[in-house]
């Protein structure tokens, strides 16, 4: 079986149903909380967004910018399932957003992306190192390491490993679950110098059920 365009096919066909259920456990609004509370943010930042989808953590991120008055940079995105893409490409054109760049991708073939797409300063990825083999779960994070500047930081949100989301997403979305250290594990096999596990603001805190959140620098 091809994984990759297995993975790619549960994503076309499961588009709309993707969106529905983020949006009925305030997945978006969890994320844009989170980024309003971060210390990261400032005007210019060079942003990546790995697994972009349909543009969720794009928006949430950019949105949380403008919330606080700073100057949205240059934010870049990439997914692996053209369906996604469209979606997000849609919704920018519906919002009238400009300046954001998307291209189809693999996490781990990276080498396929445009040659000016390194040194950011901010790399965010969500619901989707889940979808990558266990084993390669450390070099798909060298690989993301390696296009940050060097303060760069990259944040993780990630489903958890435990009896509610086995069935809910380990079964349903047919994804890798994951705990604490095992996260911190591959982290420090990709090379990151430090590691830290953040928290969703009080308000969304129910999303700490669903997933961790993983802040570590180059």
């Amino acid at each position: 079986m091809n994984q990759t365009a297995d993975l790619a096919r549960l994503f076309t066909d499961r588009t709309r149903s993707y969106v529905r259920f983020v949006r009925s456990v305030r997945y978006p609004q969890g994320l844009r909380a989170y980024f309003l509370a971060s210390p990261l943010l400032h005007s210019g930042l060079r942003i990546l967004d790995a697994g972009c989808g349909t543009g969720i953590v794009s928006l949430a991120l950019r949105a949380a910018l403008l919330s606080r008055g700073f100057r949205p940079g240059s934010l870049q995105g990439f997914d692996l399932t053209p369906a996604m893409l469209e979606g997000f490409r849609q919704t920018l054109h519906a919002r009238a957003i400009e300046g954001i760049d998307l291209v189809q991708a693999d996490v781990l073939r990276l080498e396929a992306l445009p040659s000016t797409w390194t040194n950011y300063d901010l790399i965010v990825s969500a619901s989707m190192l889940e979808y990558i083999p266990r084993d390669r779960l450390a070099d798909a994070l060298a690989g993301l390491r390696e296009r940050l500047n060097a303060a760069g930081t990259f944040i993780l949100f990630i489903t958890r490993r435990n009896w509610l989301m086995r069935p809910l997403i380990g079964r349903w979305w047919a994804a890798n679950l994951y705990k604490t250290g095992e996260l911190a594990e591959s982290f420090r096999r990709a090379g990151f110098s430090t590691i830290a596990f953040g928290k969703f603001p009080l308000a969304c805190r129910h999303l700490a059920v669903w997933g961790h959140i993983v802040e570590a620098r180059r």
